[in-house]
C-alpha cells in the first residue's frame, strides 16, 4: 500500500503553471521537488497561505483542489514526485496483469 505524501498538493504543486498567476511566481523553490516540502508548512497549508495572501480568499482543498487536480498533467507528477511515480506504476502493473 502506498500514500500520497502531504495529500495531492504535493502533485499539484508539480505544474505550477496551472494556478492563478497571482501566485505562481511565489512558490519557494518547493515546485521541483513538491514531495520534499517540510511538515510545518506543507502543501496545502502553503497553498493556504498564498491564497489569503494574493488572492484574499482561502485555498479550498474540494473546490480548488478538484478543479486544479483536473487539469493536472500526471506527467509531471510522475518526473517530479517519486511516490507518485511508485504509486502509478503499481497500478499500471496491477492493470496489466488483470489483463486491462
Amino acid at each position: 500500500m502506498y500514500f500520497a505524501v502531504h495529500e495531492v498538493e504535493a502533485w499539484l504543486l508539480s505544474h505550477p503553471e496551472m494556478f492563478p498567476r497571482e501566485i505562481v511566481n511565489k512558490f519557494p523553490g518547493r515546485t521541483d521537488h513538491p514531495e520534499t516540502v517540510n511538515f510545518d508548512t506543507p502543501p496545502a497549508k502553503l497553498l493556504d497561505i498564498l491564497y489569503s495572501q494574493h488572492l484574499k480568499r482561502h485555498y479550498d482543498k474540494v473546490t480548488n483542489g478538484y478543479d486544479l487536480f483536473r487539469k493536472l498533467d500526471p506527467n509531471e507528477a510522475y518526473h517530479k514526485c517519486p511516490h507518485f511515480a511508485t504509486i502509478l506504476d503499481e497500478m499500471l502493473e496491477l492493470a496489466k496483469q488483470a489483463g486491462l
